[in-house]
């Protein structure tokens, strides 16, 4: 006897703000009549924390403090028992997207050491003959635009062997020159990440320019704090040895859910940082980087 159940929602990019009413069906569909003990539905949303596998047991106390965060809890039983005909049934549900007291609603976000996600789970009860029949399907929530924050100034930059950093002896560097620009360093979610750079002088060929979206995690408590750093996307805007003199373009978008509103909380963080990266032949790798700020 076979039941397919599915969650469907009204919005199709189930993209919700706090306030906003999440509202849709649960689709039963099922070859026979069927017997349940009645049809619930939580709305949860949890902040997913994590230490790395390098601080694992450097500090117990810390270890067993990183629990999940609860944002938003409400649950509704949409059906009472009884029996579904065969065929489709749908049932109707909504519930306000509104987080618990004292909480905040995050954004969404899925990271490497925190997880902000909101899911929505409903089970078909049924009696101790029949396993429960479980359904769980994600929702993004974001935060309300931002009306008040406003782009930084051109954030303008030198590369040269003379600015590298952490290296005690420059003398067997190439030498080189390049230049650039990021529009702004405070930057619109919704809107690219652009700039441009420019190579004045190089003595060796160059063999790629990359731009690297980097997610800066921080979770801990009072007995102390785990900070990592870790990719999210790398991409490619030049390729092989660029003739100097010329502007290339920096332009890159935001992917959603692998990045957020900057956020600061008392248990975590979660901020951003670009690096402008340049290869050369030899696999030399200069790096500017860029600490980013980002809003909706």
């Amino acid at each position: 006897m076979a039941v397919n159940f599915d969650i469907q929602l009204k919005r199709s990019n189930k993209v919700y703000r706090e306030g906003d009413t999440i509202a849709g069906v649960v689709v039963i569909d099922t070859s026979t009549d069927v017997k349940h003990e009645g049809v619930f539905m939580t709305i949860e949303g949890t902040v997913d924390l994590q230490i790395s596998a390098q601080n694992v047991g450097a500090f117990d106390a810390f270890y067993n403090s990183v629990k999940p965060v609860q944002l938003m809890m409400c649950s509704l039983e949409i059906a009472r028992a009884g029996r579904f005909p065969s065929g489709i049934t749908e049932i109707p549900f909504e519930a306000p997207v509104m987080p618990l007291l004292n909480k905040v609603l995050y954004e969404s976000y899925h990271g490497v050491f925190i997880n902000v996600q909101y899911l929505l789970k409903a089970v078909i009860k049924r009696n101790f003959l029949n396993k429960d029949i479980h359904k769980t399907l994600e929702f993004v929530v974001e935060n309300n635009p931002c009306l008040n924050m406003m782009p930084s100034k051109v954030d303008k930059f030198v590369i040269n062997q003379n600015t590298l950093a952490n290296v005690n002896d420059n003398s067997n560097i190439p030498k080189f020159h390049i230049v650039g620009s990021i529009n702004s360093v405070i930057c619109s979610i919704m809107q690219p990440f652009t700039g441009e750079m420019k190579i004045e002088h190089s003595d060796i060929p160059i063999k790629s320019i990359d731009v690297q979206l980097v997610r800066v995690e921080t979770c801990g408590c009072a007995e102390g704090f785990s900070k990592d750093a870790t990719e999210i996307q790398n991409i490619q805007v030049a390729e092989g040895n660029v003739s100097t003199g010329i502007s290339i373009p920096i332009y890159m978008i935001f992917p959603r859910l692998f990045s957020c509103s900057t956020t600061k909380t008392t248990n975590f963080k979660i901020e951003f940082e670009v690096n402008v990266s340049v290869i050369f032949v030899d696999d030399h790798l200069v790096t500017e980087n860029f600490p980013i700020t980002l809003y909706r």
